[in-house]
């Protein structure tokens, strides 16, 4: 009973880390479980983005470097930047209290935060940070208002603010289109997220991807046995399908006699 009140705390740790979320509609991401080119670029963007602060405890490198299809030396010479070996957990070495003193509460751990929190959210999440020079770290988010977390990917996406630019009026759930010329109608909104042009290494589309990439690995980690699962799961629905039609013939033949 212990073991299992304990996994429950941990696996909530993470909800209760970010806080509470705002009300910003969520994007839709298609997150692939099998695509491994997806899965070692989201690994490596993890590494050298996320692992300052936010450490995977829960997952080990020679597991990731096994399911991802990463040879160990590639793994260790490229992935690997804490000393570790290739059997540790994917711990960080920036400790607690001083975590907490730089951004005001300790950084979670992000080994089960696609579970906690769901793709699209993170998706999101990810892609809305802008600068806020009212923050503490320069920037706020529009999924997590007030978040204190710097915008770490600002270097791939290049400068957000908030700014104003044409967006297409939506009434009641629905796209407005001009009735006569089929185009959109849009009107001027001043609380969009625009990004500087030319700040940034990667376009939208590659940052977008990246940021797939990223969820995808988070996607993995917070269950790793997941294909695996489902594979198993097939297996299991045939066999009892099989089974069902010998069952049934033999329920026939004791009843074929009962009147």
């Amino acid at each position: 009973m212990k073991k299992q009140f304990a996994a429950l705390i941990l696996a909530l740790l993470p909800a209760f880390s970010f806080g509470a979320a705002g009300n910003y509609p969520l994007d839709k991401v298609d997150i692939d479980l099998a695509d491994k080119a997806a899965l070692q670029d989201g690994a490596r963007t993890f590494v050298n983005y996320c692992m300052g602060c936010h450490a995977a405890k829960f997952q080990r490198y020679e597991r990731v470097a096994n399911d991802l299809g990463i040879p160990e030396e590639i793994m260790m010479e490229n992935l690997v930047f804490t000393g570790a070996k290739i059997g540790d957990h994917m711990n960080i070495g920036m400790q607690p209290d001083h975590a907490k003193a730089w951004f005001g509460a300790t950084p979670p751990d992000l080994t089960l935060v696609a579970r906690v929190r769901g793709t699209d959210w993170l998706y999101t999440y990810l892609r809305t940070f802008y600068e806020d020079p009212s923050r503490p770290l320069g920037a706020n988010n529009k999924v997590f208002p007030n978040v204190g977390m710097p915008n770490v990917l600002v270097g791939l996406q290049g400068r957000q603010y908030i700014g104003c630019k044409q967006v297409q009026v939506v009434e009641d759930g629905k796209k407005q289109f001009d009735p006569l010329t089929g185009t959109p109608i849009t009107h001027e909104a001043c609380d969009q997220l625009t990004i500087e042009p030319n700040t940034g290494t990667q376009t939208e589309e590659q940052f977008d991807e990246t940021v797939k990439n990223l969820v995808t690995f988070l996607a993995y980690s917070a269950n790793p046995v997941k294909l695996e699962s489902q594979r198993i799961g097939t297996y299991v629905l045939l066999y009892l399908a099989f089974f069902f039609v010998f069952a049934y013939l033999l329920k026939r033949e004791y009843w074929k006699d009962v009147h």
